[in-house]
């Protein structure tokens, strides 16, 4: 491996492991034992940015982590796991870190959360509100309208509406584009594909979207900044859920009104 690349790589794999939680001293060891294969503290002081007294407290903490064992040996002598098990171990670890939080999270929410919510919200980001969308049709037990521009329609967007159609929940879909409709029958097969009776491609709508006619979601595509560098537009959005909310009677109102004209 050219050099480049090999400091490229560990400056990366440094870079990762403090974010997953790592001191300083802790990534520069077991970056510099994975180089060695196994080491003594001086052997890690001559590759890695870490002074030889710090190597011990550094590999202490590796193997509280079980990322390093120690041969005890005069001088003692360090040995790294192996890639594929430090990412199962990271895995593992920050899996149960994840369920953790979002069991105590749950058990703070508020009751009527998952009802009526105030008023409308915003969300801004695209990954952001396809997110809101994710989250919006999972919990979808009678019926999902969906109305998307083709650059939404995302594989997460895909799946998850798939996955609503496999509960026996009514999908209906709308096409904001000719192609959009193909790619939605094709991942939606069951779905209910009407026609708009709206013009979208001179506008800069994103996306409509209603759940069980109580959580509705409707975007707009805005000026991007640079998240997305292929695309010119970014995305942003308001939803409101409640029987009562103002957003939810309106689209509400929509929704029936153009699905009953394209019946008509």
């Amino acid at each position: 491996m050219p050099v480049d690349s090999s400091d490229r790589a560990r400056s990366t794999a440094i870079e990762q492991l403090t974010a997953l939680g790592l001191s300083t001293y802790a990534a520069r060891t077991f970056v510099a034992l994975v180089s060695l294969g196994e080491g003594t503290a001086e052997d890690v002081s001559e590759v890695a940015d870490v002074p030889r007294t710090r190597v011990y407290d550094a590999a202490a903490e590796l193997q509280d982590r079980g990322l390093v064992d120690v041969k005890q040996s005069n001088p003692k002598r360090f040995w790294a796991i192996s890639t594929e098990t430090t990412g199962r171990q990271f895995t593992q670890e920050y899996d149960h870190r994840i369920e953790t939080l979002t069991d105590a999270l749950d058990g703070l929410a508020a009751p009527e959360r998952a009802n009526e919510q105030r008023g409308v919200w915003t969300v801004t980001g695209r990954d952001t509100v396809t997110e809101r969308v994710v989250d919006f049709v999972a919990t979808a037990e009678e019926e999902v309208v969906y109305m998307t521009a083709e650059d939404l329609l995302t594989e997460p967007v895909g799946e998850v509406l798939s996955a609503a159609g496999d509960r026996d929940v009514s999908i209906r879909l709308a096409e904001m584009s000719r192609s959009s409709e193909q790619q939605l029958h094709e991942r939606v097969p069951d779905a209910d594909v009407f026609e708009s009776l709206w013009e979208w491609s001179d506008t800069p709508a994103g996306r409509l979207l209603m759940v069980d006619r109580e959580k509705t979601l409707v975007s707009v595509l805005v000026d991007g900044d640079g998240v997305h560098p292929s695309e010119a537009r970014d995305e942003t959005a308001i939803w409101g859920t409640g029987s009562t909310n103002t957003l939810v009677v309106v689209l509400k109102t929509l929704f029936t009104w153009q699905l009953e004209s394209d019946r008509a």
